[in-house]
């Protein structure tokens, strides 16, 4: 996940409200309902010990909400009075929550917000493809490729005088599924789609899916569908699912593999709360791994007034000639360190959990 757009978060200091509100239900009491829950987080932040201004503007924030159909929920951030992030999520929370904290509690994000991939399912058969935009806005037709038509289709016989026509039939496929991995590939950078999902005939799925550029490879997600059929919401949520998963799996993949010392001694990874706090302070995270409700997620932690001021002891702080230091919980340091310097952040609760680092946290490195 590219932490890029929490970067306003930072640029503020504390205490922070971080509120997360489920808006996927819609019945007819909904208006009263959200109103009823405006009012119960903004208390809960009150006896938090939340200042009056900040708990009226995220309670007018979450009224605002009242009449809103977003299909998920959102996450606000406010401090001193002012709502300063209010991001959409991409799939509804558990449950309704407020945090009072000196860092805004951003970890959540990490499932609620950021994977939910965009996604273009092509439909694909032996003349051409169609293009289609899934969001979490709905869907769109986004253009569609005609190869050559003739000849396409394989004889029944085995007759060996039918090895020219053969032949031909197998130059119309590979010849189309050029065109369509070529015009899939056009339609993947217009749309910067996170996901493309194959549609058709085992063999044509297969034959576009090999001739697409390695880089898109691993965004790839095959649908055992036959030519023609369109994908239900449920299909399209099964495909991002396997996918959101493959991507855990692979990072952890790296992640075990670069834990391993080199020749010198050295190790590309790290894990356990004191390795990445010495990490952060050196700005050498390149992405965190994250499970957000591990055992050290919520671990305490000591920070500054800058990112890289954070220490597994108030009195490391000291030594570091920070003066100030408050109590934080230990993802969301991290995360505030990572985007400072640019980092990424995966969650890996979709992976096996037997693979993910001690703790439930862990970073890959940028230099050993």
């Amino acid at each position: 996940m590219d932490l890029a757009f929490l970067h306003p978060l930072y640029e503020h200091p504390g205490p922070w409200a971080s509120v997360y509100v489920d808006t996927s239900r819609h019945t007819e009491d909904t208006p009263h309902e959200r109103h009823l829950t405006a009012q119960a987080l903004s208390r809960e932040l009150a006896e938090q010990g939340a200042d009056d201004a900040t708990c009226r503007a995220v309670r007018a924030a979450l009224e605002e909400l009242e009449h809103s159909s977003e299909p998920h929920g959102r996450a606000i951030f406010a401090c001193a009075g002012e709502v300063v992030l209010d991001p959409p999520l991409a799939r509804a929370p558990l449950r309704d929550s407020a945090h009072w904290a000196p860092l805004p509690h951003t970890a959540p994000l990490l499932e609620l917000a950021g994977e939910d991939p965009v996604c273009v399912v092509a439909y694909v058969d032996r003349k051409g493809a169609a293009f289609e935009l899934r969001t979490a806005l709905g869907r769109q037709d986004v253009g569609s490729v005609t190869g050559r038509q003739h000849p396409i289709h394989r004889t029944s016989t085995v007759d060996w005088s039918e090895r020219h026509f053969q032949l031909k039939v197998e130059n119309t496929w590979e010849h189309n599924a050029a065109e369509i991995a070529d015009a899939l590939t056009v339609c993947q950078e217009e749309t910067r789609a996170d996901l493309l999902i194959l549609v058709g005939d085992d063999r044509e799925r297969r034959t576009v899916h090999d001739r697409l550029p390695q880089r898109l490879q691993d965004l790839v997600v095959e649908a055992p569908h036959g030519t023609g059929s369109r994908l239900l919401d449920e299909d399209v949520e099964q495909a991002r699912e396997q996918h959101v998963r493959q991507r855990a799996e692979r990072e952890l993949g790296r992640f075990l593999a670069a834990r391993e010392p080199d020749p010198e001694g050295r190790s590309g990874a790290v894990e356990g709360v004191p390795a990445l706090i010495e990490a952060a302070r050196e700005h050498r995270i390149d992405e965190l791994l994250i499970r957000p409700d591990a055992p050290d997620a919520h671990r305490e932690v000591w920070i500054g007034e800058d990112p890289d001021q954070v220490a597994v002891r108030r009195t490391d702080l000291k030594i570091l000639g920070e003066q100030r230091a408050w109590s934080a919980r230990a993802d969301d340091a991290l995360i505030r360190s990572a985007v400072a310097t640019g980092a990424a952040a995966l969650s890996v609760t979709p992976a096996a959990p037997e693979r993910e680092p001690a703790g439930g946290l862990g970073a890959l490195l940028r230099w050993t």
